[in-house]
């Protein structure tokens, strides 16, 4: 039956219309897929901004990491149980209002306080004209009766490049002058600092304290001299002075040090990179490291040691104390190359698991105690809060050691327990913290055996600080000799600011006696920033 042209007109609109439908279904999922692409997008970018959050508080925002809670009591954290009643257990925040305290502020130094140690004169102002100083009611002639500070200015002088030529004087026989051998006898100076260099103590400790204490390379005192002195001293003559000291003069103080350091027993140690551009068989680009090794709390005069090495093997900390008794104590990070002194006793760090636990804090959740990172990190900080009561109360090392099984113990013991019962998304920062925590756990006790040993390896974060400070100013050594001078300069500066003496005047003293390998251990002894002597001449004040 042949069709109407109705019905064609209606087939071809069911056509089009299952074509539409087809179209609008296309549309749909093509939209469906577009709308979920930007929504992962948007997800990335979030997840991008609070990265980069993190990031700029890490560089910009505050470097402390305790948490400022505005609940007061926090400190009760944790409630030390009875003796007989000690066992590892989670222990949930406890709050307890207390009332506000108002801190008293510090009076305010005087000038007589803050500039004791300067050059002081007086100076008469005397300003006052011959009318003036007639009394306006009989016309007597006024007297002067007292006087008082008007006011008070700091006066800079230029500091001073002085040229010192020693003059020889020869003197002759004047009975022998007409003979076949005239006598002759010439004064003799002393042997310069540096063979053929015009450089003094003075100068080369002016320069060393500038490049490893202020962070001035030497390019900048370079243009210094020449700016402020109209004097020309190159950056690369003194690196020669700075490399020829090191050798000559100061190996004999380093290699004395190390061998006082390693009959401690209680240690600390650190490493940080450096870069050196000349090294064999190594590109310029490589990393190399700066070890340092230092004496802990034990009471007795600090000792500070930088060494340069190409690598972070540990075999650079196992070779330093190969001499040193077992049983020695050492407190260091948790970096695995410590594992390689195998007779020691090995400390954790516990500012470096706290830090961990702080970092991995999501952000606005600071005070959120369910929080499994909050609670790492309250964990920690009570430990820090008990030795920080300790030293305000001026405990004895025996008291301090009873103290911290009573009040520490229990609070490590439930800490490892809790750690075994957390879990954490993999890759997250709280996995980090949980994993590099677990990855302590055979040195978290450790402490607790000996009170001098120290909770945190901060000393020694402090004292390789001046070389990461410096590091960003004159960023690589040119040599490896340059490195290993480098680094004995450090280790006499800090040694010295350590001791409370003025490190640049404990740099000249040393380079004015001049230590050699011939001296004795008693001879080292008395040029050792602790000897009375030396704590008389470099104390830190001006003379």
């Amino acid at each position: 039956m042949p069709r109407s042209a109705k019905d064609i007109q209606l087939i071809e609109l069911k056509d089009t219309i299952s074509k539409l439908n087809e179209l609008i279904s296309a549309q749909t999922k093509s939209m469906d897929a577009l709308q979920k692409t930007i929504e992962d997008l948007r997800q990335e970018l979030s997840n991008k901004q609070a990265e980069v959050d993190y990031l700029k508080a890490k560089l910009f925002g505050t470097s402390s990491e305790k948490i400022k809670s505005s609940v007061p009591g926090q400190m009760n954290l944790f409630e030390t149980e009875s003796e007989d009643d000690r066992i590892p257990e989670i222990i949930e925040p406890e709050v307890i209002d207390v009332a506000a305290h108002k801190r008293e502020r510090k009076p305010k130094a005087t000038y007589e306080e803050m500039f004791d140690n300067l050059l002081h004169r007086e100076v008469l102002l005397d300003n006052l004209s011959e009318e003036e100083k007639i009394c306006s009611v009989c016309g007597t002639r006024m007297v002067p009766i007292g006087t008082e500070v008007a006011r008070t200015e700091l006066v800079f002088h230029k500091a001073v490049l002085e040229r010192v030529d020693y003059i020889a004087t020869t003197y002759g026989c004047p009975a022998c002058k007409d003979s076949l051998e005239p006598q002759f006898v010439k004064e003799q100076p002393k042997e310069p600092l540096v063979p053929h260099s015009y450089v003094s103590s003075g100068l080369a400790a002016h320069v060393m304290y500038g490049k490893f204490i202020n962070a001035l390379p030497f390019y900048r005192q370079e243009k210094d001299f020449e700016n402020q002195f109209g004097v020309k001293i190159s950056r690369g003559t003194m690196a020669r002075w700075t490399i020829y000291c090191a050798e000559h003069y100061f190996t004999p103080m380093i290699d004395y040090f190390h061998r006082l350091l390693v009959k401690r027993k209680y240690v600390a140690a650190d490493e940080t990179p450096i870069q050196v551009l000349k090294e064999a068989d190594r590109r310029p680009q490589s990393k190399s490291y700066v070890w340092l090794f230092r004496s802990g709390d034990d009471g007795q005069s600090p000792i500070i040691i930088y060494q340069y090495h190409p690598t972070r093997n540990g075999d650079a900390a196992a070779k330093f104390f190969e001499e040193s008794e077992p049983g020695t104590y050492i407190i260091a990070d948790g970096y695995a190359g410590y594992n390689k002194l195998k007779d020691f006793k090995r400390c954790c760090c516990y500012a470096h698991i706290r830090r961990y636990f702080w970092e991995a804090i999501p952000k606005g959740k600071e005070k959120d105690y369910t929080d499994p990172a909050v609670q790492g990190f309250l964990y920690c900080n009570k430990l820090f809060e008990y030795e920080k009561s300790y030293r305000e109360k001026g405990l004895s090392y025996k008291q301090i050691y009873n103290r911290r099984l009573r009040d520490q113990k229990p609070v490590v013991e439930a800490f490892l327990a809790w750690i075994n019962k957390q879990n954490a998304t993999k890759g997250s920062r709280l996995a980090r913290a949980l994993t590099y925590t677990r990855n302590q756990q055979d040195y978290m006790m450790t402490y607790l055996d000996d009170s001098h040993c120290s909770i945190s390896n901060n000393m020694s974060e402090n004292s390789i600080r001046p070389v990461t400070v410096g590091r960003r100013n004159w960023l690589f050594c040119d040599s490896t000799d340059g490195a290993d001078a480098s680094m004995m300069v450090y280790s006499l500066l800090e040694t010295a600011r350590a001791n409370g003496l003025n490190p640049q005047k404990y740099l000249e003293y040393l380079l004015e006696a001049r230590p050699n390998e011939e001296m004795s251990d008693e001879q080292l002894e008395a040029l050792a920033p602790w000897s009375p002597v030396v704590q008389e001449r470099c104390v830190n004040k001006d003379e």
